[in-house]
């Protein structure tokens, strides 16, 4: 099955996390990287790995992006990844021992979000879709990132994928700044009916930066986890407080 799966990788000033991501995946005999022009050593990184087939497109939206990918693509399956996500040796025995006349088109993945290395015991991460034919998927765009349309039939993987993001502080706020820009303007142009509860609380910005951190340290078991858990619900929670603004200022913008 290994054999089957291209790894497909997007990357943007990557520096920090991308050499922890391609050292699991030693087994891929190609691996599809797309970059947005990355002005630190990501490239360089990069180059090191003779299996990496590499193709430099300027970003527009993550799901344009991610289906250009899918077209440089030469294998029956597609392992889609962030350049912050390590997949962990218990996943690849799993997908490793998939039946070769797999009536599957997809698989689920779950994740463990890790701080400095460490996994936590709970994230407010859903699984996605990662592992897919190609013939029968495409992305489209939601929010600030995207979701993948997979024509066939799905399923879930019970193995986990390490989401490691070791960014500076400033990178990661100003990917959530920008991420919270075009979230805010999801939520304000879809009308309640077609919100899920989750996004029409955080569509009243008071509440969801005070729900998000019970969440994780009580509900989630953050609070287990030490510093490791109070750091990650800082991080949602200061998320949160920058969606809030963004569309307290949509709203005052409009007026």
């Amino acid at each position: 099955m290994l054999e089957k799966i291209t790894p497909l990788i997007l990357t943007y000033n990557e520096e920090q996390n991308i050499v922890r991501t391609l050292e699991h995946l030693t087994w891929a005999t190609s691996i599809v990287v797309i970059d947005s022009y990355s002005t630190d050593n990501t490239l360089h990184i990069l180059d090191s790995y003779s299996q990496i087939k590499l193709f430099k497109r300027k970003f527009d939206t993550h799901a344009t992006q991610w289906n250009y990918g899918l077209d440089q693509v030469q294998s029956e399956w597609i392992l889609s990844l962030d350049a912050d996500y390590v997949v962990t040796d218990e996943l690849i025995n799993e997908i490793q021992n998939f039946p070769l006349d797999n009536p599957i088109d997809g698989y689920f993945a779950k994740f463990k979000y890790c701080v400095f290395g460490q996994p936590l015991r709970g994230t407010i991460l859903p699984p996605r879709e990662v592992l897919f034919r190609k013939n029968k998927a495409m992305y489209i765009d939601d929010g600030h990132t995207q979701l993948l349309k997979n024509k066939g039939n799905s399923s879930q993987l019970s193995a986990y994928i390490h989401h490691d993001d070791r960014k500076p502080l400033n990178r990661w706020l100003w990917a959530q700044d920008r991420y919270m820009i075009i979230e805010s303007k999801k939520l304000l142009e879809t009308p309640n009916n077609q919100l899920s509860l989750g996004d029409r609380i955080r569509k009243q910005k008071i509440l969801a930066p005070f729900i998000i951190l019970v969440y994780c340290l009580i509900l989630k078991g953050g609070i287990l986890d030490g510093w490791h858990g109070w750091y990650y619900a800082f991080q949602r929670v200061l998320a949160e407080i920058l969606l809030s603004i963004h569309i307290i200022e949509a709203e005052k913008l409009k007026h």
